[in-house]
Formats: structure tokens, sequence, C-alpha cells
């Protein structure tokens, strides 16, 4: 049974156990979503980037074959008084937007030929399967003497 507050609905709990994401770490509460979606070949993360430029991200599999996807994006926004080159800032903000998504790969994945690109705000990895050949242990046999 799941301890739940009168205030709060616990079907996202719930669905959240059942059809849980153990191979996705969250790294920090300002994540953005992520989608998985899983086909007889590959995996595909696609991950909600609004704004976000191919330059803007890091993406590099650590050890324990942990893919990190990493967004450093700094924006600038001004609101000057029309008119004035040499006028003072009425308005004037720095944006930097920063991420960190950990995604634990499935021993299957082929991790050379990993795939990324950034299109309409999302960016997609295309995460490629081993063939069955590739995906079968290797069998090896010892000699004893």
């Amino acid at each position: 049974m799941i301890p739940a507050n009168r205030k709060q609905c616990v079907w996202p709990a719930l669905l959240g156990n059942l059809f849980g994401s153990e191979w996705i770490a969250r790294t920090d509460g300002t994540a953005p979503a992520v989608n998985v979606r899983e086909t007889d070949d590959r995996y595909r993360v696609e991950v909600a980037a609004p704004g976000a430029t191919r330059e803007d991200f890091k993406i590099r599999i650590e050890e324990n074959d942990r893919l990190m996807v990493t967004l450093d994006k700094k924006s600038e926004n001004s609101s000057e008084a029309e008119g004035s080159e040499q006028g003072r800032y009425l308005r004037r903000e720095f944006s930097y937007s920063h991420f960190r998504q950990n995604l634990i790969l499935p021993d299957d994945i082929d991790t050379e030929r990993i795939e990324a690109k950034v299109e309409n705000g999302v960016l997609t990895i295309d995460l490629p399967k081993k063939s069955a050949e590739e995906s079968a242990p290797a069998v090896k046999e010892i000699e004893v003497r």
C-alpha cells in the first residue's frame, strides 16, 4: 500500500511504480521532460528543449554505460529605449539554462552507432540495438589441465 495525502492523486504514483523508468535517473529537479520509445531495432529518446540549438548540447557515454545529456544555454534578452544606441537600459535580463540528464543504457545498445539531432525544440537521440549475434554472450571453453 502506498501512503497518500488526501489532496494528492494516488494514480500517478501507482502508474509510476507499475510503468517505472528504472533506466532513467534524474540528476536534478529542473530536467526537461523525456520520452523513451522502443522499436524492434532501436530506442529513441526525446528531450524537450525549446529554443536550444545543437551547439548547446553535449552528449557523452560515461562509465557503467550511462548516457549523459547536458544543456548549457546562455541567452540575453533586452528591452531598450527606442531610437538611441547610447541610451540606458530600461530592462535587460540575462538568462542561463543548465541541465543534466543521466540515462542508464540497456545492455543491448550499440554505442558506436548512437546519433542525435535537434529539431523543432526536441533533442532526439537514436540508440540502435545490437543484432542478435552481437548481443549473444561470447562462449569460451576453458581447457582443464
